[in-house]
């Protein structure tokens, strides 16, 4: 047997070895090196096996809040930096339960930190070997796995340039062949041809017939979604007498379910402005020092039910300029105003707004008055995420960016609620840290010759 046909044949073995490789390293170089100053860690003791118990929770914990070892999936920079946000929190949690464990008579008679070299030491060694073992993974994977060939299949040939962009950003995992549209002639041939079909933007009945010939011809295949097609998420099989159907229940939030959330929000916006009151501080001087003007951008929003409240910004451009969504080089942003939207610095006065009850931490994005009624004239369903309260962070804030258009925002927008938990709430205030690793994708605006229509971040 050939060594491409070996690896091919037990490749998900040998990826689940080099992810076990790369934790069982890190989870070493963090015992081995506290070892130094701690012996106990690595003997038969209580505070060993205390200790180990702290890293392993905190890293199947964290595993699950940012992502698993899913190379080919994902960049496999993106996984890289999801498993060493993982190790390092890891490592802290476990780095302050054994500084607290040291807190006897027998050690320090008083908490205190120490060994804070070793520390950085360890988060150094363990980014490099993750780096390496994710950059190992990513090549194995696609020396095993040949691009896809994919067709892309659209209504809209202008919106699938978005979709063609999209899927060439994974370079070494798709191969863009075409564009076509679905009443092509020659569309069944072309997509034989492939090994991929994605299809955006298609009337459903046109989209089931392509989906059937797919399954028929066993093609990959992506499609974006319709309300339909969310609402079959959170359906179940249900066999009445002899016929099969799947039941999807209308649903909102619980009494008990708002209780938490609410008690979650005021808790945590409460904690987040004392510890980010130093860089609130330093942005108002910032902004005031600039050119003197005010220091908050105020703006009415909708919330949940239509309700309207004000919305609190620091300001990042200049005052009395025209209105529009920000494009590129956009002249009216200030040069404090692009530091604080490019790391969402100037989000963080909504706090006070969670803090009032106007917002939640986790909710549809607030948009403004002026795009509810302009969106609703083309997607009507659009009032739809109006059913809960708006929130600072959420799936439309995470994965879109200020150019993603309406009707994408309002999909990531009614997945959320419609499958919304506590526990997917906690998960995406976790993952809410990713954006500032990618601020440049994140806060990407406008082209000065693009539609304007999905930010909802207008001053």
């Amino acid at each position: 047997m050939k060594l491409h046909d070996f690896c091919t044949k037990f490749q998900h073995s040998i990826v689940f070895l080099i992810e076990l490789v790369m934790y069982v390293a890190c989870l070493a170089t963090f015992f081995l090196m506290f070892a130094i100053d701690n012996p106990e860690i690595i003997k038969l003791s209580r505070t060993a096996a205390v200790t180990l118990s702290t890293f392993v929770i905190m890293l199947v914990l964290l595993t699950f809040m940012y992502g698993r070892y899913d190379v080919g999936n994902r960049r496999w920079g993106q996984v890289a930096l999801s498993v060493s946000i993982t190790l390092i929190i890891t490592d802290l949690a476990t780095y302050l339960e054994l500084t607290i464990m040291k807190t006897n008579e027998a050690n320090n008679t008083t908490f205190r930190l120490e060994n804070i070299g070793i520390l950085f030491l360890v988060f150094v060694i363990q980014i490099f070997v993750i780096i390496l073992m994710c950059a190992l993974g990513d090549r194995f994977y696609f020396w095993i796995h040949p691009k896809e060939h994919c067709l892309v299949v659209t209504a809209d040939r202008e919106e699938a340039k978005r979709v063609k962009e999209a899927l060439e950003s994974f370079e070494k995992r798709y191969e863009v062949t075409g564009i076509t549209t679905y009443d092509d002639t020659d569309l069944e041939s072309k997509m034989v041809a492939n090994d991929t079909i994605v299809l955006y933007e298609l009337p459903v009945e046109e989209r089931t017939k392509i989906i059937d010939f797919c399954y028929q011809n066993l093609k990959n295949i992506y499609f974006n979604p319709h309300i339909a097609d969310i609402l079959e998420q959170n359906s179940h099989q249900v066999i009445m007498d002899d016929i099969s159907l799947f039941s999807t229940r209308y649903h909102m939030i619980t009494f008990e379910e708002r209780l938490v959330k609410r008690f979650m929000d005021t808790f945590i916006s409460l904690l987040a402005l004392i510890i980010t009151s130093p860089i609130l501080l330093v942005s108002a001087i910032c902004i005031k020092k600039n050119d003197g003007g005010k220091v908050f951008f105020r703006q009415k929003r909708a919330t949940v039910h239509g309700r309207v409240f004000e919305i609190i910004k620091f300001r990042t451009m200049h005052e009395n300029v025209e209105n529009f969504s920000s494009t590129e080089e956009d002249d009216r942003i200030t040069k404090v105003g692009k530091v604080l939207r490019k790391y969402r610095i100037d989000e963080l006065p909504q706090f006070v707004n969670i803090l009032k009850g106007d917002m939640s931490l986790v909710g549809p994005r607030p948009e403004m008055l002026e795009n509810v009624e302009d969106y609703e004239k083309d997607l009507p369903e659009f009032r739809y995420r109006l059913r809960m309260k708006a929130g600072l962070t959420g799936l439309a804030q995470i994965y879109g960016k200020y150019n993603t258009t309406s009707r994408d925002k309002l999909m990531l927008d009614l997945m959320y609620i419609e499958n919304y938990s506590l526990v997917r709430d906690i998960q995406l205030l976790f993952q809410t840290v990713l954006v500032l690793f990618r601020a440049e994708d994140s806060t990407k605006a406008f082209s000065k010759t693009e539609k304007r229509e999905g930010s909802d971040d207008k001053e």
